[in-house]
């Protein structure tokens, strides 16, 4: 198609109208840019057409010419030939005719020096037209034309080894082969390599085969694991078809079946055989190989514990090792009868703990050797072996003739520590059954006793005669009986069941005055709990105890308040001045513990929670510390900053009882294990000294109270051990304890021997308690 008829096609098309409706208002300005281009393009085809008006009637055959031939109408022969004998040229402006279809139309006669063809014959004896070849140089337009590719196709190149070409071109011309040069060249060219260089040979040409940047840049692709083609994403984005479209309609209208709502139990196992894979850690989170590398470098650590190691001189003294004795009859395979164990002592075996057990195996027996399994504690006697020898030197040492009574601690004689009880001097009888409790009041002349009889007695100390006695109840026992410590009364405080008494015994040494200021001291309280009413408790709440009178009967007796708390009381101690007291009932729970104040008629449960059972408590005889033993433990609580101060641990099993050095920084701890502990309440909180001298459960423990040097315990062997115990003045010095009597003279009955015992407050006497039903002065 001519340059003419373009133009009229795009005259054509710029001359159809534009809609005003395509044009939208909101892109006025923003296609400026393409109308001014569209515009200079416009005006030139208007010059052009105005240049082609004036030409007029010159070009119109032309025209018409040039339309038959741009029509899609297909000419005849006659008429093609007619057409195709006549063509314009625009570059040359002259016409050419063409004789001969197919072939070049004639030009105008030139020399024949410009001539670049030649005519030949064919095989069918028509003229033909050969051009010459174009021999391309540096300034040629075809500098970049490939050589002539062989055409032999499929033929092995070995075929023309004998021929000096190789092949034929596409004009069937053969293609020689190229000159191979010497082996200086082949050196050259090895050794100044150039770009693109493979080594290889063309088989077609024959010539070295070189890449171009291109193809090298292909390979290396290759070679890197990369795709061949760089303009190829290997990772386009993920076109999500069904997600992407919506659908109208469902596939299938059916209900859910029941499995989809139902976890299943194959999904179940699977995930459980995972999770215990990963907790026995079979299964092992992901880390990257630089962390597992350096997690195994830093397990597998070593250290040469021999690199400081310097030799030895040989040590004349040194013994080798001891042999391991030889195997016994028991150790063989197939021992005799005789020293295969029986059940009885198989068993007896297995229940012993392993460091009691005099062998570390027993005798097996089997058919054969064969059948005789691995031995499972090899490695453990091994292991202990090296361990003996290791922690076990052996050196040669003299040995010293020392006697070993020397080695023993130089303590005086008893006889230079006395006064100290010795002998029985009053044997108290009067209770039916056991005597649980026994009290020396505070001027040193009478003794109270209470037991399973229910009665509370009292006597004269020196007599043991029977001045005063009361029956508080037929059916449960006094467990325990304490005086008040101030002199200025006469009261006796005893406890049967739940229930708390306070009375005034009568005596000879009570005078109407001490009776009446007695009688002062318990009856003031009644002013702050009136009617029976707990001073102090919570609305709604039952008290902790219930302060009334006794009764007539009781009252006529002396006996003048009764105190009831929640559960039984086995234990009662009074403060040192003698206006509170604590009560403990170790099957209280919450309230087992109380402290009473006698001048308010006031209970106190001064804790909520304790750790333990309570067995006992006691007031420091000094400061405002209050000691409360559990079965384990003995804590120490400040009662005006009501904090825990120290936490007292003697190591016992099960505490029965303890009392507290009147210096206050000594204790005495009794156990049912039968133990006896002296602890120093400075040095440390466990004890200083274990003393074991019954055969039988400690049951109680008391210093004396009078300025000596003294403290006794009294056990279920039937027995009380006197000590000699000084404190120094001197902290850095330590006690001097020396056992310095037994005494023997109760009976055991059931198993129980010395139920209570008590100090005198000035003399080096003491009283005790038996279960044989009889109370003991000892001086």
């Amino acid at each position: 198609m001519g340059p003419k008829a373009a133009e009229k096609k795009r005259k054509v098309q710029d001359a159809e109208p534009e809609s005003d409706d395509e044009i939208a208002p909101d892109f006025d300005g923003a296609l400026s840019q393409s109308e001014d281009e569209f515009d200079s393009d416009f005006d030139d085809n208007e010059h052009e057409q105005d240049g082609e008006q004036e030409s007029g009637s010159e070009t119109s055959d032309d025209e018409d010419e040039e339309g038959s031939l741009l029509s899609d109408d297909i000419p005849s022969d006659a008429e093609g030939d007619k057409a195709m004998g006549k063509l314009v040229l625009e570059d040359e402006e002259e016409e050419l005719e063409i004789e001969i279809p197919g072939v070049d139309p004639k030009r105008p006669e030139k020399d024949d020096g410009d001539k670049n063809y030649r005519i030949e014959k064919d095989a069918n004896g028509n003229e033909r037209y050969v051009y010459d070849e174009i021999d391309p140089v540096y300034d040629s337009d075809d500098s970049d034309a490939q050589e002539a590719p062989n055409t032999i196709g499929n033929i092995p190149m070995s075929f023309y080894d004998s021929y000096p070409h190789i092949g034929y071109d596409i004009n069937g011309k053969k293609i020689m082969r190229p000159a191979t040069g010497d082996a200086l060249d082949a050196l050259l060219d090895s050794i100044e390599v150039p770009k693109g260089w493979t080594g290889l040979t063309d088989i077609h040409t024959g010539n070295p085969l070189n890449l171009n940047d291109d193809e090298l840049e292909l390979v290396r692709r290759v070679q890197m694991g990369m795709i061949p083609n760089e303009l190829e994403n290997p990772y386009p984005e993920t076109v999500e078809y069904f997600t992407g479209i919506e659908e109208k309609m469902p596939l299938s209208a059916a209900p859910e079946p029941k499995r989809r709502f139902l976890p299943s139990k194959n999904e179940a196992k699977k995930i459980m055989k995972l999770v215990r894979a990963i907790r026995e850690g079979r299964i092992l989170p992901y880390k990257p190989p630089e962390e597992r590398e350096k997690e195994e470098e830093e397990e597998e650590q070593y250290f040469d514990i021999w690199q400081d190691e310097v030799p030895q001189e040989v040590n004349p003294l040194h013994i080798p090792a001891p042999k391991l004795p030889p195997p016994g009859f028991d150790m063989s395979y197939n021992p005799p009868a005789e020293y295969l164990p029986t059940k009885e002592e198989r068993e007896e075996w297995e229940k012993l703990d392993p460091e009691e057990r005099e062998k570390e195996y027993l005798p097996q027996k089997y058919d054969s050797l064969r059948k005789v399994p691995g031995y499972g504690e090899i490695v453990k006697e091994r292991f202990e072996r090296c361990m003996d020898l290791y922690l076990a030197p052996r050196v040669r040492k003299n040995r010293l003739n020392i006697d070993p009574n020397s080695l023993l601690p130089k303590l005086p004689s008893p006889s230079e520590l006395k006064p100290f009880p010795t002998v029985a001097q009053t044997v108290f009888r009067g209770h039916d059954g056991r005597v649980r409790s026994v009290a020396i009041d505070p001027t040193g002349v009478a003794v109270a006793s209470g037991g399973d009889d229910g009665t509370v007695r009292v006597w004269e100390l020196l007599t043991g005669r029977q001045v005063w006695s009361v029956k508080l109840s037929s059916e449960e026992a006094v467990n325990t009986v304490r005086w008040r410590p101030a002199k200025d009364s006469f009261i006796l405080s005893a406890a049967v069941g739940e229930d708390v008494y306070l009375m005034i015994p009568t005596h000879a040494s009570v005078t109407p005055a001490l009776d009446q200021a007695s009688r002062d001291i318990l009856s003031v309280g009644f002013g702050y709990a009136t009617n029976g009413q707990q001073h102090g408790a919570a609305p709604g709440k039952e008290p902790p105890a219930k302060w009334a009178r006794p009764g007539a009967k009781l009252e006529d007796e002396g006996v003048l308040i009764r105190i009831t708390v929640r559960s039984t009381v086995k234990v009662i101690n009074w403060h040192r001045k003698g206006d509170h007291f604590a009560t403990v009932s170790p099957s209280g729970q919450r309230s087992s513990v109380a402290i009473h104040t006698l001048s308010k008629h006031l209970t106190q449960i001064p804790f909520r929670k304790l750790s333990g059972l309570a067995q006992t408590a006691s007031f420091h005889p000094l400061r405002p510390l209050f000691f409360v033993a559990t079965q384990r433990t003995i804590r120490c609580y400040d009662l005006q900053k009501l904090e825990l101060v120290k936490v007292v641990q003697p190591g016992a099993k099960w505490i029965s009882s303890f009392d507290i050095h009147p210096g206050g920084d000594n204790l005495i701890v009794g156990s049912y294990d039968k133990r006896l502990l002296w602890h120093d309440l400075d040095l440390s909180i466990r004890p200083y000294k274990t003393m074991r001298f019954h055969s039988e459960a400690v049951r109680q423990v008391k210093y004396h109270r009078g300025g000596l040097p003294l403290f006794a315990d009294a056990s279920d062997d039937g027995t009380l051990q006197i000590f000699h115990g000084k404190v120094p003045n001197d902290q850095l010095e330590n006690p001097t304890i020396v056992p310095v009597k037994v005494l023997k003279g109760h009976k055991v009955v059931n198993k129980l021997g010395v139920l209570d015992m008590d100090w005198h407050p000035r003399e080096p006497w003491c009283v005790s308690a038996g279960a044989d039903g009889t109370i003991r002065l000892w001086m």
